[in-house]
């Protein structure tokens, strides 16, 4: 007999991620993350893995977060930042015995770094302060006697970091593995940010915008250069508006494989795509631009920790292999410089980390799908063959019930095609009748797919009907479809929503169409602000890290001022446009019950967001509960404190208990 999920099962959850393959294929390793209780934080440990034994070993055993975890050319090091001081610091790991070293002890800890090819040096950026040193100590400051903070410029917050401070840029640097001396490559008051190193160690690629603070408050460029090491010589790969961060060097350095989304015509909704820039000749062209898909992982989900995919790996001078969604999917797809792209994993997963032998056919792959959380696999590309080498969560899916969720589509009212799932209560039985909740995501450029979604598996448990939809402005679809909820936010994305639920009605007659709520967060906290003030079919609604007023989110969010613009299309200038989509506005017909959740550190979505909505709400009588997460900020609900996000779905579910 198997048992039903519960919110503390969080606990029992092995985040499988960051697969890499050693130098000559033959060995990889991975990382392990789990919450802990008792501490109330995340631990991550290194494993290796010998591909042809398929022996597994625990490399490192401190408490510790763990994350970009590579191995040294040469493969006598494992090199990989963990926690010291709350903060990343680098550390390398013998790979035939010894201890763990780190070689770092940085004021900020670093960001980024590679290894030279001579496996001599390691390359990096980290944040530094103003005419300091990397090693030097952060300056000193008196609780007692606190210093104002000027602002002038726009951005100047970030939701996870506060304050941004305004003396500390990312400069880059080198360390020196034998003798640990550190050298600077950069040194001024921009922001460098490392992103690749030559396989013949002799250039680099980096992204800084050298416009001043006042330009770069509507300035959203990231330009790259390739840089000479030796006569440190530019040269300027693309300059235009957009994020441009990520860069790979083919095996024979004749060209840079780069990553990234052009701000026009679509702003943030814009597909990231892959661009080729051929060294020799100084051109580039986007290589995925007629697939008309994202590049990368835009899947919502909750338990893959610290799960950060390689990017681009070249397997030889023509072929490459990178992720992308596509219609709840996320596969990895195999391209030649030609144009020719093929998918190289089969549909309903989750690949959410990979690397790539130089073979182009075999490769390691951290994958999930509906029913599992997320394992290693090695990979014959070739054949399809794969082979399951990790089992971490085996004995927990055995241990309970979880529910495979039915696919459905259906026709909206602007001819396209929408994509949803629904999932059965965990102890559904024919004949009897359940209640069913809307679950809607984040973004709204985002998407919901085949990966394992602990909370909804609770919800399953807990004996609701589950729906969760991608209306139009989710990923995973055609740019046409992912630009279509901007300028309209409550108009099309919203009757995809309510027809979503029709049709779900109409086709499953154990539902109890007076027995409905539907919850959100961020964009779905939005989403279910407008719902529960523009119809009353829902008996229960909950709200998380939601948007209630543009009118003020667009001077208090981090992102406000160009996120509003870009995605109601108005500023201030036109406040009644802003009011007209807030659901504030709405407020006097709200008569669904409804549960606010926020985080109080939540730059992105901010607190008095909440806090307005509450309070026109309970000034009017209606029923409302609002409940306050310290110490939490946007991403409570995937990376928060342990504590706080059982807390969560404990709020979440005795509100629906209450009313349904």
């Amino acid at each position: 007999m198997t048992r039903l999920i519960e919110s503390k099962d969080l606990y029992q959850l092995h985040s499988v991620t960051s697969p890499v393959l050693s130098p000559n294929g033959k060995e990889a390793i991975f990382v392990r993350t789990e919450m802990n209780d008792r501490d109330n934080t995340y631990y991550g440990y290194l494993y290796h893995i010998n591909l042809e034994t398929k022996e597994i070993t625990q490399w490192t055993h401190l408490k510790e977060r763990i994350l970009n975890i590579k191995w040294s050319p040469d493969a006598r090091y494992v090199s990989f930042l963990a926690t010291r001081s709350k903060k990343n610091q680098l550390y390398i790991l013998p790979t035939r015995g010894g201890e763990a070293q780190c070689l770092t002890n940085f004021m900020y800890g670093l960001t980024n770094y590679e290894w030279s090819p001579n496996s001599e040096s390691i390359w990096f950026s980290a944040n530094v302060e103003e005419d300091k040193e990397f090693t030097d100590m952060a300056t000193k400051i008196n609780p007692k006697r606190p210093d104002v903070y000027e602002v002038s410029g726009m951005r100047y917050k970030l939701n996870g970091m506060g304050l941004l401070a305004k003396n500390r840029h990312s400069q880059i640097g080198s360390i020196d593995i034998l003798t640990q001396r550190i050298t600077r490559f950069t040194n001024d008051t921009f922001d460098y940010h490392f992103a690749a190193l030559s396989n013949d160690g002799t250039k680099l690629v980096y992204a800084v915008n050298r416009a001043d603070e006042e330009q770069r408050d509507h300035d959203f460029s990231s330009p790259l250069y390739i840089v000479d090491i030796e006569t440190k010589e530019e040269t300027l790969i693309t300059d235009m508006q957009g994020y441009f961060g990520e860069a790979y060097f083919s095996l024979d350095d004749r060209y840079v494989a780069f990553v990234g989304s052009p701000l026009e015509p679509f702003k943030n909704a814009a597909h990231a795509e892959v661009y080729i820039y051929d060294v020799k000749e100084q051109y580039y062209y986007s290589l995925t631009a007629a697939m008309d898909l994202p590049v990368g992982d835009y899947q919502t989900a909750d338990v893959q920790q610290g799960a950060v995919a390689p990017g681009v790996v070249w397997c030889d001078d023509n072929a490459l292999y990178f992720q992308m969604s596509s219609m709840g999917d996320t596969r990895l797809y195999y391209a030649t410089l030609d144009g020719a792209i093929y998918p190289a994993t089969p549909e309903n997963e989750h690949v959410y980390g990979y690397d790539v032998n130089h073979d182009a056919i075999h490769a390691i792959a951290t994958i999930s799908d509906s029913t599992h959380i997320g394992e290693l696999y090695a990979l014959n590309i070739s054949t399809g063959e794969r082979e399951q080498l990790t089992r971490f969560n085996t004995a927990f899916e055995k241990e309970v019930t979880i529910v495979e969720p039915e696919a459905f589509n259906f026709t909206n009212d602007a001819g396209e095609l929408v994509f949803g799932w629904l999932m059965k209560p965990a102890a559904y039985e024919d004949g009897k009748q359940y209640p069913l909740l809307l679950n809607i995501h984040g973004g709204p450029h985002m998407m919901y797919g085949n990966t394992f979604i602990h909370e909804m598996q609770l919800f399953a448990a807990k004996g609701y009907g589950v729906v969760y939809v991608n209306p139009r402005g989710s990923h995973g679809y055609s740019q046409a479809f992912v630009n279509g909820c901007r300028n309209d936010y409550g108009g099309g994305d919203y009757r995809d929503l309510m027809q979503a639920v029709d049709i779900v009605l109409e086709e499953n007659p154990w539902i109890d169409e007076h027995r409905l709520a539907v919850t959100g967060g961020s964009y779905g906290g939005f989403m279910t602000n407008w719902i529960v003030g523009h119809t009353n079919r829902f008996k229960v609604a909950a709200t998380q890290r939601s948007i209630s007023n543009w009118t003020s989110f667009y001077g208090v969010s981090d992102i406000g001022y160009y996120f509003t613009e870009w995605q109601i299309g108005s500023d201030m200038t036109d406040v009644n446009k802003l009011w007209a989509h807030s659901p504030l506005k709405y407020a006097e017909k709200v008569e669904t019950p409804l549960l606010i959740l926020h985080s109080e550190q939540d730059y992105r979505c901010p607190i008095e967001q909440a806090e307005q909505f509450y309070m026109t709400l309970k000034s009017m009588g209606k029923t409302t509960k609002f409940v306050r997460f310290p110490r939490a900020n946007h991403d409570l609900s995937r990376t928060g404190l342990p504590n706080l996000r059982q807390e969560r779905l404990k709020q979440l579910v005795v509100w629906f208990e209450k009313y349904l």
